[in-house]
């Protein structure tokens, strides 16, 4: 009977040393794979994580994509890490030069491929929509009817019919699967975050509405060629606006025609639209385009200046002049010869 016994803890020993070694064999070799990148020299890929994909599925499509060399070590370890239930879906940007260990924590973080939208200051709804689509985000027509949807707008916390004024221009990363709403709200936020508690003040003791700074900068925005001028040219409207003097600005008028053909006549500065500043007194009806810091800054301080009018120097620079007969010389000079 003691024989017995000695045999059998003999052979539990063995079993146990054999089973031992097997675990110490498959954690070493565990240890070395999330350690040690599958090719050190191998070229960045793109590498898509579908909604609601598995930890099996995603470490089978890493192996083979050859950017892991074994599929189920890297579940393995996920689950070791309590990981499996963390990987974001989305699109990434993946390698085999990296570590298994150092691959599991982008995919844990959801650090994935981010698409670079650059808009610049002044232009209007339409042409951030076509930027917009261009980096294969959002589709213009979705993009513009957002901009115009009264619920939307509310939602956002502008007090406007349009979002026309409100997208403000920056540089902004995306993912690829963003929606049309998670752009346009990233974008107004980012202007609400520059319009500050002390701009509303300063426009409040101005008598103006944030609205109505953003129509003014939107204006000086577009007839600004020179960045240095934007004080000066915001006086002049400022100017007008207290002489209760048509504003009288072409980028205004052709905001308001449509189809406009790059050509502006007579015909169209007699044209009456809410937009026509040379047939309207005061603002028009909404910005007519997104302004940047600079503009919206000029609108609020404005230079102090006896100038009521410009005009293009043909340059990106104005000529200044305090009356019509100064003006109309300037015309004659900078325009007419």
């Amino acid at each position: 009977m003691n024989k017995n016994i000695s045999k059998i803890i003999i052979i539990l020993f063995i079993l146990s040393a054999i089973f031992s070694s097997g675990i110490f064999f498959i954690y070493s070799q565990i240890s070395s794979f999330i350690k040690t990148p599958l090719n050190p020299s191998a070229n960045e890929k793109i590498f898509i994580i579908k909604p609601g994909e598995s930890l099996k599925s995603i470490a089978a499509s890493l192996e083979k994509e050859s950017i892991i060399s074994n599929n189920t070590y890297f579940t393995l370890f996920a689950k070791f890490k309590k990981a499996d239930k963390q990987l974001q879906a989305g699109e990434y940007i993946l390698s085999a030069a990296k570590s298994p260990q150092q691959i599991l924590r982008i995919l844990q973080k959801g650090k994935v491929k981010l698409y670079k939208i650059t808009i610049p200051e002044g232009l209007n709804i339409k042409e951030v929509a076509l930027l917009v689509e261009d980096t294969l985000l959002c589709n213009r027509t979705k993009f513009k009817n957002l901009c115009q949807n009264r619920p939307f707008i509310n939602s956002l916390g502008i007090k406007a019919k349009s979002l026309e004024g409100y997208l403000f221009p920056d540089t902004y990363f995306f993912p690829k699967n963003v929606s049309c709403k998670k752009i346009i709200a990233t974008m107004v936020e980012h202007f609400k975050k520059i319009f500050t508690k002390e701009w509303q003040l300063k426009a409040q003791k101005m008598g103006f509405s944030v609205h109505d700074i953003v129509i003014l900068a939107s204006i000086i925005e577009k007839e600004t060629g020179d960045a240095s001028e934007r004080p000066i040219i915001a006086s002049v409207f400022h100017n007008r606006l207290k002489k209760n003097m048509r504003l009288e600005s072409d980028p205004t008028v052709i905001y308001g025609i449509k189809n406009f053909d790059g050509n502006i006549t007579k015909k169209h500065l007699k044209m009456l639209t809410p937009y026509n500043t040379y047939k309207i007194k005061g603002l028009p009806i909404g910005p007519i385009a997104n302004p940047g810091a600079l503009s919206l800054q000029a609108a609020l301080n404005p230079a102090v200046t006896p100038y009521l009018f410009f005009v293009s120097k043909k340059d990106t620079t104005h000529k200044f002049s305090k009356t019509i007969r100064e003006h109309n010389k300037a015309v004659k000079k900078y325009q007419l010869r």
